[in-house]
Formats: C-alpha cells, sequence, structure tokens
C-alpha cells in the first residue's frame, strides 16, 4: 500500500478499542417485518447499533468517523428521561464492505463474537439474494431468532414461517403488467 493509503486508515490501536467498545455496547440485529411489496411477504433489515449516553456522543461519532457510514438518533426518541443516543448501520452495502470486514479483522472478544459471525453469514447469503426465495429467507429467519440466545424477539419464529406459508401467491414474482 502506499503511504495516501496508509494515512487513510485508522490505527490498529483505535481498531481494537472500537472492537471493545463495541463488545461492551453493541448489538448485530436482525430485524423481521410483514411486508406486501416484497415477493415473500417478509422483509429482513440487518442493522448494526452502539448506544451510549448523550454525554459520551463523541465515542460514537469516533465510530462513525472510522466506519465512514451510519448515523446517529436519539435510542428512544419521545421518552424524556432516555439520554442514550445510538450509531446505526442499516445500509447493506456499507454492512458488507466496512462493518462485517471491521470485525473480521478486529475480532469481538466476548461471546457477542458468534452473534457476528451469525449477523455476517446473514449479511452475505442476503448479498446473494438468498432472502428473496423462501428457502432462503426461511434459513436466514432461523439463523436470526438463534441469535442472543433466542431473546428479545416480539414475534415467534413461527409467526413468521406461517406468513411464508399462508399463500403460495406470496412467494412469487410479481407480474408485469
Amino acid at each position: 500500500m502506499g503511504a495516501d493509503n496508509q494515512q487513510e486508515r485508522p490505527d490498529a490501536g483505535l481498531c481494537q478499542y472500537i472492537a471493545g467498545f463495541v463488545d461492551g455496547e453493541g448489538s448485530f440485529h436482525i430485524a423481521v417485518q410483514r411486508s406486501r411489496f416484497t415477493r415473500v411477504g417478509l422483509q429482513v433489515i440487518p442493522e448494526f447499533h452502539v448506544s451510549q449516553n448523550r454525554e459520551r456522543e463523541s465515542i460514537l461519532k469516533l465510530i462513525q468517523q472510522t466506519f465512514g457510514c451510519g448515523y446517529i438518533k436519539a435510542n428512544h426518541p419521545g421518552n424524556a428521561r432516555d439520554r442514550t443516543v445510538v450509531l446505526v448501520v442499516r445500509n447493506r452495502r456499507d454492512l458488507t464492505e466496512r462493518v462485517v470486514p471491521f470485525f473480521e479483522q478486529f475480532p469481538l472478544r466476548s461471546i457477542k463474537q458468534r452473534e457476528f459471525q451469525t449477523f455476517a453469514a446473514i449479511v452475505r447469503s442476503m448479498e446473494r439474494g438468498e432472502h428473496l426465495t423462501k428457502a432462503g429467507i426461511t434459513r436466514i429467519l432461523k439463523q436470526a431468532f438463534a441469535m442472543n440466545f433466542g431473546r428479545y424477539r416480539k414475534h415467534r419464529l413461527q409467526d413468521y414461517l406461517d406468513v411464508l406459508d399462508s399463500s403460495e401467491t406470496v412467494c412469487q414474482a410479481p407480474r408485469k403488467r
């Protein structure tokens, strides 16, 4: 690499600090929602989050600057007592090209590494278009619901699998007019 490229890369110490910070304050999340605009009737949304008290928002800005992506927002808007902010990366290209490679180079040290590996596998399978098929999204849903030891889910996995099974027409490509 040329000198210019080396100057643009953050130093390894900063990257290790960020990995450690994310190990404690970050999460890798797969959101699932019903959608009448997708062929399979469901939409899968991978998200990377890091939260912090508003007084320490500067660390989120540092992480955002290091990754070159994401946005910072109030963690729970409308809750006056909650003073946390969150860095969110939802753009799949940013996840694929920036976030996932970062944590592959600077792995997490806790059990959260396993969550990251599942998250990375889901993001990559989505890049291959696997979420656009019934078999692919079923596999992704099972992986997503196994993350975080299956906790923190408003819906049961079976609720989403029922959506996939509810109609054959849901899983077909829309007809051209």
